[in-house]
């Protein structure tokens, strides 16, 4: 276990010198140069372990051990390499990381799997330079388009199709045709919330991910001078707002968990101190596991804003701009997880995400499945992101042993 754990740390902090950040924390944004370092780095450290590598017309990179039996039966474990502005050391590339180790571990052990083992470095999950997620994901399942990205661009004005050339990388004619080979995908990942360090445990078994809706709602009343306007003549675009989200957040707690409720992101207009706000906009995330929950809160809350809009005199507009089902992970790679955790004592709890994560695109066309390990405080694309080393080591464990069950038992 001792070598598991000093390995570990090891390869977390030789890959996160790719985009390391003076002030701590790392930054390797989709197709930079931290970015382009990183996979050719973990293309050597692959090639030197004896994976046989190569890359995807936009850069996923995969290092993969054939099988003997069962070649073209492919067993697939990985996570994404890019990370947000000044992220952590572990979210995604942990992942990349322990499938390596996990995969690296059992060819040492008992030589070639029956079935073929591939581990996948995915190009982009974040989002976090182009207004583009899952560009790795869907790629490899052949759900992204060349259309999709053409004309966006990054923060500095640099097209997404230049940026993907300077890296090396260029469409090819046609579209991507998705893998048909994939017969299990098992990602492990950092929590990103503080359930697991809650319960003291060291492995979340991950049997769904949550489904997600976003609106913007915007609230339309009348500016007026503070001083002059008697309350109850005024269309206060702030009160009106004020007791929505009120309401609604009161509506969330009671409804009680998995369903979650962010009002993130607020906006007045004039907004200055000596004039009744004429305008307010506020965003609402809204998510939970079950897609009939999700849209009955949804409809529940969107209700009750009408109401309190009409209460008070004022317009509103609501407008839903992500509606995202629940992902559901697949029954018997979740029966390996656990069976493997219970058989070397590794103590686990089934549990949701409430995040989103490669597998969601990857459970949608192949057996898929995720395992968690604990984020200390909860937290992450922080550079104070951390898991203990004899957590990671956990993880890693976990994942061998399924890999294992998976690619080398007839």
């Amino acid at each position: 276990m001792e070598n598991i754990q000093t390995e570990t740390i090891r390869l977390v902090e030789w890959l996160s010198q790719f985009g390391n950040d003076p002030d701590g924390g790392v930054s390797r944004l989709l197709y930079s140069k931290e970015w382009t370092a990183a996979q050719k780095a973990l293309e050597q450290y692959m090639q030197e372990e004896g994976f046989t590598t190569y890359y995807d017309e936009i850069g996923n990179l995969y290092g993969r051990l054939e099988g003997s039996q069962h070649p073209d039966e492919t067993i697939m474990s990985g996570s994404h390499v890019d990370t947000v502005r000044n992220g952590g050391k572990y979210d995604g590339q942990y992942g990349i990381i322990a499938a390596l180790m996990a995969m690296r571990a059992l060819k040492r052990q008992y030589g070639q799997p029956l079935r073929t083992l591939e581990v996948v470095s995915f190009a982009e999950e974040e989002g976090s330079r182009f207004p583009y997620t899952f560009w790795g994901s869907k790629n490899l399942m052949g759900v992204a388009k060349k259309e999709d990205v053409q004309d966006i661009a990054d923060f500095n004005g640099v097209p997404f199709t230049e940026a993907m050339e300077q890296a090396g990388f260029r469409f090819r004619d046609g579209s991507a045709e998705p893998r048909t080979d994939i017969k299990a995908f098992v990602e492990l990942h950092i929590e990103q919330g503080s359930v697991l360090e809650h319960e003291g445990l060291s492995v979340g078994v991950v049997h769904s991910i949550v489904g997600q809706r976003r609106f913007t709602v915007e609230i339309s009343g009348e500016a007026n001078h503070a001083g002059t306007t008697p309350m109850g003549y005024r269309k206060d675009a702030v009160h009106a707002a004020g007791r929505m989200i009120q309401q609604i957040l009161d509506q969330a707690q009671a409804h009680g968990d998995p369903l979650v409720t962010t009002v993130g992101k607020i906006e007045v207009k004039p907004n200055v101190v000596n004039v009744v706000p004429g305008k307010a906009l506020f965003t609402l995330d809204i998510r939970h596991t079950d897609k009939a929950e999700l849209i009955r809160f949804s409809d529940e809350v969107t209700e009750l804003m009408k109401r309190t809009a009409r209460k008070i005199g004022v317009e509103l507009n609501i407008e839903m701009w992500m509606d995202e089902d629940p992902v559901p992970m697949n029954n018997r790679i979740l029966d390996v997880l656990e069976r493997q955790c219970r058989e070397h004592n590794i103590p686990f709890k089934s549990m949701h995400s409430g995040a989103g994560h490669d597998s969601q695109i990857m459970a949608k066309f192949v057996p898929t499945a995720m395992l968690f390990v604990p984020s200390r405080k909860g937290i992450s694309h922080n550079p104070e992101e951390y898991t203990s080393p004899e957590q990671l080591a956990d993880g890693i464990q976990a994942l061998t042993h399924a890999l294992y069950e998976l690619a080398y038992q007839a």
